[in-house]
């Protein structure tokens, strides 16, 4: 099993460049079986959720290629008559959900198995449902999977009882190859909703609001095939710079949005780092500032987003004084708390907060990565530690960070992937695998 091994204390510095969103380019992806014309998609980050997202498309019918670095083309000619997204792909990536809504608009059923568990909470797909459902699907659930049929899906007015991204794109790509007019009310206003929506625009929907809490979509049953680039992972930008403020040096992500990213800089300037904002990208200079705490309460975006929580309660414990951490999104989303204690973090944690008394050192430690963004808040921790830190179960990271030794190396880092020695007990191997965003 692969690890990355930490020698902490360096100071970052240095420039790279952001990958493509991973959370932008899976609903993407899913896209292309609204239509039987090619579907090109550029700077796709090469992860194993796009990996997995392109054996689920394959086994659907969808032929997959990357004739190059960043690009995915795909095209959905040969898909079965009874589609069928197996609970074995599905329970390794839970945006494999994504393929109910084209799959019903393109061949008016689909088996799409539930996702099962999450291990930072509860993320059930009932709004999905209640969308396609308003939209004139007929669905049941039996032994563990959605069964969706319907004749023509109509347009309707749907109203989630909360916002939710995945609901929020499994109803926006249903709504586009449906007949007549949908209105999608208490939508999520992620950025990664927008870029799906460009897409579905450029396929021949036509759709507005998008970025607002209420999307209205015109419906096109001829949807064509698109050239489309992702757009920047926020997330990945957000952790880098909170990686350079955290080992007080200065890093520029070149090609990330600021609008993507306003609730993070603010709280950034809020502790004293400097952020240099230009069309070309984000920089974040922490070198000799004194920074202070600053409390956090994770929200839907545009507010903090609860993606960026982990990585934080990193850098906050590297700053003397007491900061608050909240967090409203997922109830589990604090089991990285004990392997930051481990390296000397003074953190406690009571219901949905964390209070972190930072300023001590800490200290290198084997620890083990339980999430895909604990995993960046522990990898953050060990840059700015003393001694060595090896950061356990890194597939994780390996979901969600293009290149992460590589980008860590070029802004000085002293990171390396290893693999375990195989005689080594493996203790966390006995953790069921969590599946995450």
């Amino acid at each position: 099993m692969r690890a990355l091994k930490i020698n902490g204390g360096q100071v970052l510095n240095g420039t790279i460049n952001a990958s493509g969103s991973k959370n932008a380019a899976l609903p993407m992806m899913a896209a292309a079986i609204l239509t039987d014309s090619p579907i090109r998609l550029r700077r796709v980050p090469d992860l194993q959720d796009v990996r997995s997202m392109s054996r689920l498309l394959e086994l659907l019918g969808v032929s997959v290629s990357r004739p190059e670095g960043g690009i995915i083309d795909l095209q959905a000619t040969s898909l079965p008559q009874s589609p069928l997204a197996p609970y074995e792909l599905v329970r390794t990536m839970r945006a494999s959900v994504l393929v109910l809504a084209p799959l019903l608009v393109r061949y008016g059923q689909a088996a799409v198995s539930l996702p099962g568990g999450c291990a930072i909470g509860a993320r059930p797909i009932d709004q999905h449902l209640k969308a396609l459902e308003a939209l004139g699907a007929q669905i049941s659930v039996r032994e563990g999977y959605v069964h969706a049929s319907v004749r023509q899906l109509t347009g309707a007015r749907i109203c989630f009882d909360m916002p939710t991204v995945g609901g929020t794109e499994n109803a926006l790509m249903a709504a586009a190859g449906a007949r007549g007019e949908s209105v999608i009310e208490n939508a999520a206003r992620e950025p990664e909703i927008s870029a799906l929506a460009e897409l579905l625009r450029t396929m021949g929907a036509d759709i507005s609001g998008d970025g607002s809490g209420t999307i209205q979509v015109q419906g096109n049953d001829a949807l064509a095939g698109a050239d489309a680039t992702v757009i920047a992972d926020r997330i990945e930008a957000g952790t880098y710079l909170l990686a350079g403020a955290a080992t007080r040096g200065s890093v520029r992500v070149q090609g990330a949005t600021a609008s993507h990213l306003d609730a993070l800089l603010t709280k950034l300037r809020d502790i004293g780092a400097r952020v240099n904002v230009d069309e070309a990208g984000i920089e974040v200079d922490a070198v000799s500032a004194d920074l202070r705490p600053q409390d956090v309460r994770t929200a839907p975006f545009p507010g903090f987003a609860t993606d960026l929580q982990a990585q934080w309660m990193s850098l906050m414990a590297t700053v003397d004084g007491s900061a608050e951490v909240i967090e409203t999104i997922f109830e589990n989303r604090f089991m990285h708390v004990p392997e930051l204690q481990r390296m000397g973090a003074d953190v406690r944690v009571q219901g949905s907060v964390a209070v972190i008394r930072g300023g001590a050192p800490l200290s290198g430690a084997p620890v083990m990565a339980t999430d895909l963004r604990a995993s960046a808040g522990l990898v953050i921790a060990g840059l700015a530690a003393n001694g060595t830190t090896d950061v356990l179960r890194i597939y994780h990271l390996q979901r969600g960070y293009e290149l992460l030794d590589e980008k860590l190396k070029t802004l000085g880092a002293d990171v390396q992937m290893y693999d375990r020695d195989a005689t080594v007990p493996r203790i966390e191997d006995d953790i069921s695998t969590a599946v995450t965003t």
